[in-house]
Order: structure tokens, then C-alpha cells, then sequence
């Protein structure tokens, strides 16, 4: 098990309340020994102009997956995470339904981790694959 602290599903739904999470309709679906995994609709909400999923809601939705599972792997009364770096190859097109990220750990570290967050649709083929890298913090 890689997180310090494994809340349930309904705790983690919790925390979107009132956040762009919520607005978009991003859902945790799932927690493991090493990954997190959420939901998100493909609705007027997270397409862009042409009918498709927008990347940023991509980007969201990774953002949202490797953000939480990085703070599930500290101590949070002595560190905080912070977003470095982000970025998303977008690799098949979604037009409806919903979309399922998965969160895994490439590194973690005592001062960096990094977490590859894996888009698939409902057919389950990959449509996006993000990277993220993550500062850890030190509170004072």
C-alpha cells in the first residue's frame, strides 16, 4: 500500500464539494494498493465547440487524480503537494458517455513524485495519458 491514509469514496466525494471537480461531474470511483480512480461525463459541461471531450477536461481530470493521490501518500500535518508540471497526449477522440482516469506512481519521493494518469473511454481504450509531477512541501 502506498498511501499513508486510505479514506473511503464517499470522504474523497466529499472534499470536490463546491470545486471545479464538482462543477465538471468528476466522480472517485475507485481506490487500491497503488492507484485512484475517477469518473467524468462527456456532457456540455467537459466538450469543447466541435462535439468533443475538451482536453483541458482532460487535463482536469488527471490534474484532480494525481493531485489527491499524491496527498494520500503524505503525512499532511508535516507536508503539503503542489502541481510542478503537467502534460497530456491526447490519442482518441470522445464524443459522449464517460471517461474513467486511473492514477498510478512512477516515483515518489521525499521531495518530488510523479504520476502517470491513464483516460480511457467506455470501450476502455486509451484516450489521453498524462504526466504530472508534484513538489512536497514541508510545512513550517
Amino acid at each position: 500500500m502506498i498511501f499513508l491514509s486510505q479514506p473511503s469514496l464517499d470522504q474523497l466525494n466529499f472534499t470536490r464539494e463546491e470545486t471545479l471537480v464538482n462543477h465538471l461531474g468528476i466522480e472517485f470511483t475507485g481506490i487500491g494498493q497503488d492507484y485512484l480512480e475517477a469518473t467524468m461525463p462527456v456532457d456540455h459541461r467537459t466538450k469543447q465547440p466541435m462535439g468533443l471531450l475538451h482536453g483541458g477536461a482532460n487535463v482536469v481530470l488527471a490534474e484532480t487524480l494525481g493531485s489527491v493521490a499524491s496527498s494520500l501518500t503524505l503525512d499532511l500535518t508535516k507536508f503539503s503537494c503542489v502541481g510542478l508540471e503537467i502534460n497530456a497526449n491526447h490519442l482518441k477522440s470522445v464524443r459522449e458517455g464517460t471517461v474513467k482516469g486511473v492514477a498510478r506512481p512512477i516515483h515518489i519521493g521525499r521531495t518530488t513524485q510523479v504520476w502517470e494518469i491513464k483516460i480511457f473511454n467506455e470501450a476502455n481504450q486509451l484516450c489521453c495519458i498524462s504526466r504530472m509531477t508534484m513538489a512536497i512541501l514541508e510545512k513550517k
